[in-house]
């Protein structure tokens, strides 16, 4: 738990509390029975207690009395019933495995033959999406589970397997990168952090990123019942910027984790959103635009928070502690040694490789059966994040993935400059910028553009956007190639997938 208000205290007296027993369930309910855990809302809000949230969790705990050890997935949406998946997995010493909804029949038997699954919790529509694999048992908890007495989490410790969550496989095939029952405590800091001391008088999370992700399971969830603070589950069939405000107005959320994607799009329809106490995002750089945007949107500063699948939540702004810095991620939160280092695994002050010390209690075990990937993942004591960036003056600067950077005449460019330059102009809704091979300067700053509903395009407008770029950004960074998009292709965490631009610019 982080407390006070000066952040160099927090991170010098910081440390660790991993007790040798430590199971994710009792974490998450060890509250009043007559407590607000969760509140289900479908368009209006419906409160559910720790104690309603306990007796659904042992209903599911009993049905997997036998799953010690055993890899039991969870397809589901944003439910009661979810959370009370994951806790029941997790009393039982099995390991959960959170799969997404819009999964598609390959992605879904990747993860399913890659963990040896023979488990699923689903709901109705996800019962109907596993048809075609009749070697599964399907869990559908609203078709009736036995009433069951407590069940008592089994001993687990820090390092015993806990949940296998997949990378968005934004730089390679989806790995399941495995986590120990310490992986919530790891988080607990860091969403403090983000959202400026959470665990306020009244505070309420929500966010729009679906659970099967880390960025719902481990940033919003999870530590919401682990701290108490009341967390709002919705099935939202799409992201709509009406719909958010009414649900943040209905359910008194106060503190919301938007991916920078939803940002976009709630910026993008001119909405305001009154009463919140927090907004933090993650995901990739947000910008000066957008902060800027976000202050006369939510009047109050976003918080900037960065990690991945593999370790996550290392680092955070939080505009309680220290002023923002645009265009830096923020700083080390308390907890993680985050360096910058060289390609001996050495810290620089230079431009370098973001990479987090051995023992951050969010950082993964091991890639799930890939010992060699495993390996390659850290350099000495260091894992390493496959992103670039520099610390300057304690603030982090990310500059982009390793294989994001852009070398054009000799340069190094960082996409995320360009993109919220371009960001900036009226008529942008969405930009993804990537580099494109060519014979003069190695590359050259190409821009893929996603114009606002009622703008048209026109070369005339590509020129404009580029000089607009130019002026805003520098001479040697603006793109040199402009190219209109219906729409960008996303992770289903809302990233750019730049190395399909890069695809896309290599086959023009």
């Amino acid at each position: 738990m982080l407390t006070g208000h000066d952040y160099d205290t927090m991170r010098d007296r910081f440390r660790w509390d991993l007790p040798a027993q430590l199971n994710m369930a009792d974490q998450c309910l060890s509250h009043d029975g007559a407590q607000v855990a969760l509140i289900e809302y479908d368009g209006a809000p419906h409160p559910v207690t720790f104690a309603e949230l306990g007796a659904m969790t042992d209903r599911l705990a009993h049905a997997l009395a036998a799953a010690r050890g055993d890899r039991v997935a969870v397809l589901r949406t944003q439910s009661t019933w979810t959370a009370a998946a994951h806790l029941a997995i997790w009393k039982s010493a099995a390991i959960s495995i959170p799969l997404f909804k819009l999964f598609g029949p390959e992605a879904l038997e990747l993860r399913l033959r890659d963990a040896g699954v023979r488990t699923v919790i689903a709901d109705p529509q996800g019962r109907d999406m596993l048809a075609g694999f009749p070697d599964l048992h399907v869990i559908v908890p609203e078709d009736g589970l036995d009433d069951a007495p407590s069940v008592p989490a089994r001993t687990t410790g820090p390092e015993d397997p806990a949940v296998i969550i997949y990378t968005s496989g934004t730089t390679g095939p989806p790995k399941g990168a495995l986590h120990g029952h310490r992986v919530l405590t790891g988080h607990l800091p860091g969403v403090q952090m983000s959202h400026d001391l959470l665990g306020q008088p009244g505070d309420c999370l929500w966010t729009p990123a679906d659970w099967a992700w880390i960025g719902g399971l481990f940033d919003v969830l999870m530590p919401g019942l682990a701290l108490g603070v009341p967390v709002v589950a919705a099935r939202m069939s799409k992201f709509d910027a009406q719909q958010v405000a009414a649900l943040i107005a209905d359910c008194g959320v106060r503190n919301v984790f938007f991916p920078p994607t939803a940002l976009k799009m709630l910026k993008a329809a001119d909405v305001s959103v009154p009463g919140l106490r927090s907004v933090a995002s993650g995901g990739e750089t947000l910008g000066a635009e957008i902060l800027d945007w976000g202050r006369r949107a939510f009047g109050l500063t976003i918080n900037e928070f960065y990690g991945q699948t593999e370790c996550n939540m290392v680092a955070s702004s939080a505009a309680s502690l220290f002023p923002p810095r645009p265009g830096a991620i923020g700083k080390p939160v308390p907890g993680f040694d985050v360096r910058v280092i060289d390609e001996d695994g050495q810290p620089t002050d230079d431009e370098g490789d973001i990479a987090i010390r051995r023992g951050a209690a969010s950082m993964m075990t091991e890639y799930w059966k890939r010992p060699d990937d495993t390996a390659r993942k850290f350099r000495g004591d260091w894992l390493v994040t496959g992103d670039r960036g520099v610390i300057e003056d304690g603030y982090i600067r990310f500059v982009g993935r390793d294989d994001d950077v852009i070398t054009s005449a000799g340069y190094r460019i960082g996409p995320s400059e360009i993109e919220d330059c371009l960001l900036k102009h009226p008529s942008v809704a969405q930009v993804g910028v990537v580099g494109k091979p060519d014979r003069l300067r190695t590359e050259i700053v190409k821009a893929y553009v996603v114009l606002r509903e009622d703008v048209e395009p026109t070369d005339e407008l590509a020129a404009e956007l580029a000089a607009h770029a130019r002026r805003l950004c520098a001479a040697h960074s603006y793109p040199r190639e402009i190219a209109f998009l219906d729409s960008l292709p996303m992770t289903v965490t809302g990233k750019v997938i730049r190395r399909e631009l890069r695809r896309l610019a290599e086959s023009e």
